[in-house]
């Protein structure tokens, strides 16, 4: 049985920059959040979004190569806070309901997401 990659599943890169583009500015407007963004330069933040795409393409089995920095390096010093992260999880849930992601396809974005929390938020 071929089964397909959650890269292919979720739409290939297109499907991934889909899903960035609305999920990057329910973060970027959210009153908590928005702080991680409020004094970042247009060129940043697009440089920002391109990397996210690469990551997500990268990491659920897409032929994209990930140049940026490992996830604890990046969020290092950011103090994002636990309210921070169930922050981003909803919003994160909120694009894949608005994208009408499939529940098996979620359930796995989810599962991946959640392995990450020890190198994003700050003890």
């Amino acid at each position: 049985m071929d089964k397909k990659s959650l890269y292919d599943r979720l739409g290939g890169y297109d499907g991934l920059a889909v899903f960035v583009n609305d999920l990057l500015p329910r973060l970027q407007g959210d009153d908590q959040l928005g702080r991680f963004w409020q004094n970042r330069g247009d060129d940043g933040v697009a440089r920002e979004k391109q990397l996210l795409i690469d990551y997500l393409c990268s990491v659920t089995g897409g032929p994209v190569y990930y140049t940026g920095r490992d996830m604890k390096t990046t969020h290092i010093g950011m103090k994002i806070s636990d309210n921070d992260w169930s922050i981003f999880l909803q919003h994160a849930g909120a694009t894949m309901e608005a994208l009408q992601v499939p529940k098996q396809e979620c359930d796995e974005v989810v599962a991946f997401v959640l392995t990450l929390k020890n190198d994003i938020v700050e003890p």
